[in-house]
């Protein structure tokens, strides 16, 4: 069997492998999103590519080749990931995201401080799984129902919906649906991991300081919560209205994260009863979130200010004292609770990597492809399908949404989200290689949405023309299948004789939709395993597509 040598690592493939294949024996991650077990290589992607030092003849070519077609052979030499390597590949990366017609996240989720999977909890509303939808809640905001009575409603301003009519009541379901958890016999917790063994001291119990705890105790930390006031909530609780936040509210969503394990003490200022340094001595992190600083404050502490809140090194959210935290508005003055959640979610994330001994990597949080201006015919695409009333009115007594009012009110959500943001390659790599989707943007393609599969949806301007759907429907027996249509750069995937998808698919639905790289073919739920032969999509009694 032939050896070749790849980054300096010696590596024994079967004869006719690929250098992909020998790579991926040895752990490496090849970037390859037009190539798949099973199928023949298309390098049309040419993500792949490697330099060939050493062909095994002796002779070196230095020749980038796309890995997934070049056969081995024995003597051969690889390098895979030098810099001019990892540029090319990053290169063709950006040249794929240049017209790439799709959204990673919704306009709402964008614009929401704690990037709440907004159109994820509306689907589980409107499917009535309303325990899934407060997992999604509480994944990225941990007071939903106080923030759904005091919220300004940031997503909302960025809710597609509002060119067609007006916004969906993202606020208002979001609340309800965490109202109806508090209300039930068994309100949701989420796991906690084992005990980590890490105290962690939280100064303020506002928004930011509960919002740290409930993240930082799921991680297994122990928190205790100190606040100088009587009771904890801070602003929630002392500059937020009873009319518009009932007290038993806050305190019900207090008690879920006691209940998650914090400790609390009152009537306690730290750096006048009690010094930081003490607190220091005794807990593996200190995190400030104590509210609005100045500098009789910041002295108080021994902390160093900047502008008009606490000094803090921005990649860790560390004041000038090591392993002293700081998040909400004592670093940036925040108008608004959801910001401060916001905050105290990303540094509970940096303490859990800090006591741990490890660096936060890079997930791409930051990385978001975006279709920007729509045209009227882009609009008409993304209303199709979707529920025809229009918001439901406000109550003047601040009430939420009945159950069915709520279920209603879902159906309205245009579903402006990726469905396979998670599974999707092309973004994965992208945020790997540092790919940026406006380096070469000009005019990307229209936004379009084929919806005639029950459980499938194709966005062709996400397409790549792979060809890997085109392999499997050809193996998999389909009648019909899908092809290329077209030549040259103007080449697609469709149906043959335009048919529509659900003929095209009706075999092997799901694993077409598990190659495609792009998300361009998605189910619409997730959750909803593909049937054997699907029909066209029905819409129900609301006229709203089941997604």
């Amino acid at each position: 069997m032939p050896r070749i040598r790849i980054d300096n690592v010696e590596v024994e493939v079967e004869s006719g492998s690929t250098v992909l294949q020998a790579a991926r024996r040895i752990g490496l991650d090849i970037p390859a999103l037009c190539y798949r077990d099973g199928c023949s290589p298309n390098t049309s992607c040419l993500c792949c590519v490697v330099k060939i030092v050493n062909n095994g003849s002796g002779a070196g070519s230095n020749r980038l080749v796309p890995s997934c077609a070049t056969r081995v052979a024995d003597g051969m030499v690889v390098e895979s990931e030098t810099p001019q390597v990892r540029q090319a590949r990053k290169t063709a990366l950006e040249l794929l995201l240049a017209d790439h017609a799709g959204d990673c996240l919704a306009p709402c989720t964008h614009v929401c401080p704690a990037h709440m999977d907004i159109p994820l909890m509306i689907r589980q509303i409107a499917s009535g799984r309303l325990r899934d939808a407060i997992v999604t809640v509480k994944d990225r905001i941990a007071l939903p129902a106080v923030l759904g009575r005091i919220c300004p409603e940031l997503c909302e301003k960025g809710c597609r919906r509002a060119q067609v009519d007006n916004p969906v009541s993202i606020c208002r379901l979001k609340r309800d649906v965490a109202d109806v958890d508090l209300a039930s016999d068994d309100p949701y917790l989420p796991p906690r991991q084992s005990d980590s063994g890490k105290r962690i001291a939280i100064v303020g119990s506002g928004p930011a300081g509960l919002a740290a705890a409930w993240y930082l105790l799921q991680r297994g930390h122990q928190c205790l919560i100190l606040d100088e006031h009587d009771r904890p909530g801070g602003n929630l609780r002392y500059a937020v209205s009873r009319e518009l936040l009932p007290e038993d509210v806050l305190d019900a969503e207090i008690g879920m994260i006691r209940r998650l394990g914090a400790e609390f003490e009152t009537k306690v200022r730290v750096g006048r009863s009690l010094p930081l340094a003490d607190l220091q001595k005794r807990f593996d992190a200190v995190l400030i979130a104590g509210g609005e600083m100045d500098k009789a404050r910041a002295a108080e502490l021994g902390l160093a200010m900047a502008g008009k809140g606490l000094k803090v090194d921005r990649d860790w959210m560390m004041t000038s004292q090591p392993g002293v935290f700081a998040a909400g508005a004592c670093i940036t003055p925040f108008r608004h609770a959801i910001r401060a959640v916001a905050d105290g979610r990303e540094v509970a994330e940096l303490i859990d990597h800090h006591v741990r001994g490890i660096r936060p990597a890079d997930d791409g949080g930051r990385f978001a492809v975006r279709l920007g201006v729509l045209t009227p015919e882009e609009m008409a695409v993304f209303a199709a399908g979707s529920s025809t009333r229009d918001r439901a009115p406000a109550a003047p007594d601040h009430s939420g949404l009945a159950a069915a009012a709520a279920r209603v009110e879902s159906q309205r959500c245009l579903n402006c989200d990726c469905s396979a943001l998670r599974d999707c390659a092309l973004r994965h790599y992208s945020i790997q290689y540092g790919a940026s989707p406006t380096a070469w943007r000009t005019t990307r393609k229209p936004f379009e949405r084929i919806v005639t599969h029950e459980q499938i949806v194709y966005e062709p301007g996400k397409c790549i023309a792979c060809g890997l759907c085109v392999q499997i429907t050809q193996r998999g027996g389909e009648p019909l299948g899908l092809t290329y249509i077209g030549r040259g750069f103007r080449v697609k995937i469709g149906v043959p004789l335009d048919r529509s998808m659900a003929d095209a698919l009706t075999r092997v639905a799901e694993e077409c939709v598990a190659a495609c790289p792009t998300g361009a073919l998605a189910l619409r739920d997730p959750q909803r395993p593909v049937a054997a032969a699907a029909g066209a999509g029905a819409p129900d009694a609301e006229g709203a597509v089941k997604r």
